[in-house]
């Protein structure tokens, strides 16, 4: 089995249905069945649950380069189209859910909370930009959009910290997880900046010994 098989048949799968999974208990808690039950609160239950489970799809794409690299299985990279628009997927539940169940799409309790809530404010932000990136994510819009869609889709590192400023603002009180999923953004930022940093130091480098070992004509 060729790699591009492996990934279409075996590792394809088994991440859709993993990214898949706190939905379906999520519906099945709410719908009682296999005896799930939501907690006393059903939709901040929902919201908490479509929230996190959005950060951790959204880390975890993240995390998939520089795991790539590391483990030295580049196949990795193939996986993470699936993650981000997974991470969309639940992005874009957990702002309907606030809107229909939470707020019951009423524009006066909505607007308010824009106002006195800014951390919602972000979360929308970071929702409308995560649109591009799904709408962009084909085979087809990667070929049409050339060098643009990898700069295009640089706009999930945005999207992470706005994501993470979200949930710190969200806490009221005790805002350790908030903060461990902040240093854990901090980490994969900074391994991209260190290993950008060192592969321009070894092109540097080769272009030095490239050029700099090459005679001039006409000297000796």
């Amino acid at each position: 089995m060729t790699v591009e098989q492996r990934y279409r048949r075996l590792w394809k799968p088994l991440v859709f249905v993993a990214a898949l999974t706190p939905a379906l208990l999520l519906l099945a808690g709410a719908l009682g069945v296999g005896g799930r039950r939501l907690g006393p609160d059903p939709v901040e239950d929902l919201l908490l649950t479509c929230g996190k489970t959005t950060l951790n799809l959204l880390w975890i794409t993240l995390a998939v380069t520089p795991l790539a690299h590391l483990l030295h299985r580049p196949q990795l990279l193939r996986l993470r189209r699936t993650l981000g628009l997974f991470v969309f997927f639940y992005a874009l539940l957990h702002f309907g859910i606030y809107l229909v169940l939470d707020r019951s799409l009423d524009v006066a309790m909505i607007t308010g909370d824009i106002v006195k809530r800014p951390y919602i404010t972000i979360g929308f932000t970071a929702l409308v930009l995560l649109v591009p990136l799904a709408a962009t994510s084909t085979n087809r819009m990667m070929r049409r959009l050339g060098r643009r869609w990898q700069r295009l889709h640089r706009l999930v590192y945005a999207i992470a910290v706005l994501a993470a400023w979200h949930y710190y603002w969200q806490v009221k009180r005790d805002v350790t997880e908030p903060l461990l999923y902040a240093g854990l953004l901090a980490l994969l930022l900074g391994w991209r900046v260190w290993h950008r940093r060192r592969a321009l130091r070894s092109m540097a480098a080769r272009v030095t010994s490239t050029y700099g070992s090459a005679r001039v004509p006409g000297r000796t």
